[in-house]
């Protein structure tokens, strides 16, 4: 049995990866300090936690994931500080805390997923920080960008994933299993009318690239970016649709373009109807409005195949070493 601790957990992707896989697995605490993720957790994996802090926590697992906020790395924020203190993607080094009071109960495997940005020239170092400080745990660590494309998920979400493994043995990223590009078509929803989607909003449109011409997209590269029209896939989805840039619109006849819907944007992070039914419950539409609440929990999550494929090669013992149970239920590294 694997246990799984979740920090920063937002609505339990790596929990979802392990289920579709088929893996007996026991989450055995899961952190996250917005009411909103928490709730919808609880609803799709049929818990009671509470919004809770990460710091000062302590516990034990064996792999631990962590995607610790991404604002103030993302190359979008133009004031973003990077993980330095007072910031939100700061957070990242209370996971290094974590570990350190683990002492001999540190987690056997350490995933850390965020946005490119953190490769960025000004950001960078923070990141080597908490890697060293990884290394001096006794980790070997690996990083790189993996694009949900590459695993069957049609949305262009290029992210960094860190792995870091106890004992010596190196995750190698070549292992990973890549898929054939799912087409956009069997993720979308049929004949969506509904005006709640349509794209209607003056400063929307003019920022529609089918609907710019050449002239007017050249001289507008350095202000703005233009929105995309969807067609094999999308662009990354975030928490908000209605802006840009974002995942890109979906043309619905000539000059009429609509936004994703809340169940297309669930579709594409990897979960599943079944997932989003249980959301609507939780969060149900209002008439006539978009749900922002949906919106946003699965933008901020981590898309399901990309940590399905990691965990593979993990559970695989492809880094040469060896996962066993001990008499206590306790995974243990053998290098």
């Amino acid at each position: 049995m694997i246990k799984l601790l979740e920090i920063y957990g937002g609505i339990g992707a790596p929990r979802k990866g392990l289920i579709n896989l088929g893996v007996d697995h026991k989450a055995i605490d899961y952190v996250e300090w917005k009411a909103n993720r928490v709730k919808a957790y609880n609803a799709l994996y049929d818990h009671l936690h509470k919004p809770q802090d990460v710091r000062g926590w302590n516990l034990k697992p064996d792999i631990l994931v962590h995607g610790s906020p991404c604002q103030d790395n993302s190359r979008s924020n133009a004031n973003r500080k990077g993980a330095e203190e007072g910031s939100r993607s700061e957070l990242m080094l209370e996971t290094i805390r974590i570990i350190k009071e683990m002492g001999e109960w540190r987690p056997k495997v350490v995933i850390w997923e965020n946005v490119k940005g953190v490769l960025d020239k000004n950001v960078m170092p923070i990141f080597n920080y908490y890697m060293q400080e990884l290394s001096e745990l006794g980790y070997t660590n690996s990083f790189d960008v993996l694009n949900a494309m590459d695993f069957g998920i049609p949305q262009s979400r290029e992210r960094v994933f860190c792995i870091s493994i106890l004992g010596g043995a190196t995750f190698d990223f070549s292992k990973l299993e890549k898929q054939p590009l799912r087409h956009i078509d069997d993720f979308l929803e049929e004949n969506v009318t509904d005006e709640r989607y349509m794209v209607n909003i003056p400063s929307m449109l003019n920022r529609l690239k089918d609907l710019a011409t050449p002239d007017e997209i050249e001289a507008a590269k350095k202000k703005h970016r233009f929105i995309e029209t969807i067609d094999r896939y999308c662009t990354t989805i975030t928490e908000r649709q209605d802006r840009c840039p974002n995942a890109g619109v979906v043309k619905v006849s000539d000059k009429q373009y609509r936004y994703l819907t809340e169940r297309e944007v669930w579709r594409l992070m990897g979960f599943d109807d079944t997932d989003f039914n249980l959301m609507l419950k939780e969060f149900p539409m209002k008439p006539g409005l978009r749900n922002a609440t949906l919106y946003a929990l699965a933008g901020n999550s981590i898309v399901v195949q990309v940590l399905e494929a990691i965990f593979k090669v993990i559970l695989n013992e492809d880094y040469a070493t060896s996962f066993t149970t001990s008499t206590n239920g306790q995974l243990q590294l053998i290098c």
